[in-house]
């Protein structure tokens, strides 16, 4: 089992900066990809940033240039850094993991909320 705790959300203005981080714990050795979906309101959830299995990180295209998706392994941590906030960034976003036996977890989430 694996359990990921989301933190850092909050209320912000456009153009702003925001850091969201991701707390792993359990079996974190069997995560093979850790991603970033987000979900806002009457929409489906998406994927926003992840690392595959390869290690590289990938981010939907709506997000390229202004988010960065980052580790701490020691930590079993996985960050998102995110700028230039627009008021479409506003949703829940929510850690991801998929284990190498192809077991699925997911954070409680945590809201952004981005005002014009």
């Amino acid at each position: 089992q694996v359990q990921l705790v989301e933190s850092g959300g909050g209320l912000l203005q456009t153009g702003e900066s925001l850091r969201l981080s991701c707390a792993a714990s359990g079996s974190t050795s069997t995560i093979k990809v850790i991603e970033w979906y987000r979900q806002a309101p009457g929409k489906q959830r998406e994927l926003v940033a992840g690392f595959s299995d390869g290690g590289s990180p990938t981010y939907a295209d709506s997000v390229k240039g202004r988010f960065t998706i980052s580790r701490d392994s020691a930590k079993h941590a996985v960050y998102l850094q995110m700028n230039s906030l627009k008021p479409e960034d506003t949703a829940v976003y929510y850690c991801h993991a998929l284990t190498f036996t192809r077991l699925s977890f997911w954070g409680q989430g945590t809201q952004v909320t981005v005002s014009s």
